[in-house]
């Protein structure tokens, strides 16, 4: 999933259920997410114990954070290493290795479309979690198409999520704009 990009500036928000760099276009702020092949934030396959297994609330104003939710955890940045069997065949020591030992690169432009998730995606509101712990993320597609967010993301190189399909109560914006999961 490597960098997905939110609108911060998106349409209404909607109720519903890794890592960026700021950027601007046009008077509009945008962040890339740097997920691994809808991936590592969200591709794993199920929620640890504690996590919400239902779907989730997006959207809803950003949430900020502090760089203590990037200081050094059992896993690197991580509370653990990525889960064993990630969806849609993503490469494992490849998200595990973005999430948890990389703020500054991401996979390869273009990889989440070389993964299973086109092929298996029911065209209607996915989950995407963060391989480690399972917590949700994102949301997507919410207020468009499950058509617009696919055009999206292949205009970007990664999936692109917008402000109303972020789960804010498990994600974080940094002062520097990078986006992160709220268990690093």
């Amino acid at each position: 999933l490597g960098p997905h990009v939110f609108d911060m500036n998106a349409a209404p928000l909607l109720r519903d259920s890794r890592r960026a760099s700021p950027a601007t276009r046009a008077g509009m702020a945008f962040a890339t997410l740097m997920l691994v092949g809808l991936g590592t934030v969200v591709a794993s396959r199920r929620a640890s114990p504690g996590a919400p297994i239902l779907m989730a609330a997006t959207g809803g104003p950003i949430r900020y954070g502090d760089e203590s939710l990037m200081a050094g955890k059992a896993h690197g940045s991580c509370v653990a290493p990525v889960q064993p069997r990630l969806r849609w065949g993503c490469d494992g020591k490849v998200a595990d290795n973005i999430c948890c030992f990389n703020r500054h690169f991401a996979e390869r432009s273009g990889y989440w479309a070389a993964t299973s998730f086109l092929k298996e995606a029911n065209r209607e509101k996915t989950v995407f979690r963060d391989p480690v712990t399972g917590r949700p993320l994102f949301v997507a597609p919410v207020g468009r198409s499950f058509s617009d967010f696919e055009a999206e993301s292949r205009q970007h190189g990664w999936p692109s999520f917008r402000q109303n399909e972020v789960v804010w109560a498990n994600v974080r914006v940094l002062p520097n704009g990078e986006t992160v999961s709220v268990d690093g």
